[in-house]
């Protein structure tokens, strides 16, 4: 008798293509994965995988219960959908992917709002400076700088946001004489870690110091606002992120002022899903609203430094 728990794990496997990954995910050993994908395949008396030095690749037949499978998942998310949609009630658990710099910052005042009004949503947050994977469900939902180009994804841009070079006001004391961008080659520079930019677009140093290597840095970006909030250098902030630091100003305002954007990514299939549709709009309204205040907050606090 097949059993449905193995084409869970079997999934799991297939978007991973390992069965540690697959493990951390479905919280059971990597042993137990082995063994029930062994199962399956001896059940369906099929060969699923094939077991190469860096993963499992799918086979053809691998890849066509992959696919039946998530003709499956689609089937289920519309009828879920529709079910939402006559109760008229959001619950359940739903995973935001965002950078770091958004997830720090901006989104816990978003998601506790919210919370608040729907108390049987469970809201995960994923942190991590990188691209997420929505195709593998790490997320049901990704805000990302830079939208991807292909994959079955509906993108639709949230805000526009600014960095500005910034010190704290104690360092800009000590150190008063910084007019233009070639007054920085005397001081340091704090900024992310050049070869764990996994995003061209957040390569915001460039613009600024090319080629020069930040003398303290970070792959993180409250790590970065809590070097300049020590008064240990000079480095480009977030205006959002500033607005939680009223000590960290901006320098050379009318010289550097960049922008970039938040696009809110989603599978195409979850458009079937009217609870998904709703949190997404509560998410875009939240996260446009919160941005532009805290960069209201962040220029008000500099006033005409």
């Amino acid at each position: 008798m097949l059993n449905w728990d193995d084409y869970r794990i079997f999934i799991d496997v297939a978007r991973s293509g390992s069965l540690s990954a697959a493990s951390i995910s479905l919280k059971i050993d990597a042993a137990t994965v082995g063994r029930r994908i062994t199962r399956l395949e001896n059940a369906l008396n099929s060969k699923l995988f094939n077991k190469l030095p860096r993963g499992y690749q799918l086979t053809q037949a691998g890849n066509d219960l992959k696919e039946h499978i998530e003709n499956i998942e689609r089937t289920e998310k519309i009828a879920r959908g529709s079910l939402q949609k006559a109760s008229e009630s959001i619950s359940g658990n739903f995973r935001i992917g965002a950078p770091d710099g958004l997830s720090n910052f901006v989104l816990p005042s978003v998601i506790s709002k919210i919370q608040n009004k729907h108390p049987n949503l469970n809201i995960q947050i994923l942190s991590l400076p990188r691209v997420f994977n929505l195709s593998r469900r790490e997320a049901d939902l990704a805000i990302m700088v830079t939208p991807p180009k292909k994959g079955r994804f509906v993108t639709k841009k949230i805000v526009n946001y600014n960095l500005h070079l910034a010190a704290k006001k104690t360092y800009l004391e000590k150190f008063p004489n910084i007019k233009s961008k070639t007054d920085l080659k005397n001081h340091n520079i704090i900024g992310y870690i050049p070869d764990l930019i996994f995003d061209p677009t957040l390569d915001y140093l460039s613009e600024v110091t090319p080629n020069r290597t930040p003398n303290l840095s970070s792959n993180s970006v409250a790590v970065q606002m809590q070097m300049l909030n020590l008064g240990i250098g000079i480095g480009l902030a977030h205006d959002f992120a500033l607005a939680h630091y009223p000590d960290i100003i901006p320098i050379l305002k009318n010289k550097i002022n960049q922008e970039r954007g938040f696009y809110m990514v989603r599978d195409r299939d979850d458009l079937s899903s009217e609870q998904s549709n709703h949190i997404a709009s509560l998410l875009d309204n939240g996260i446009k609203k919160e941005v532009r205040r805290l960069q209201l907050d962040s220029k008000n606090n500099s006033g005409k430094i």
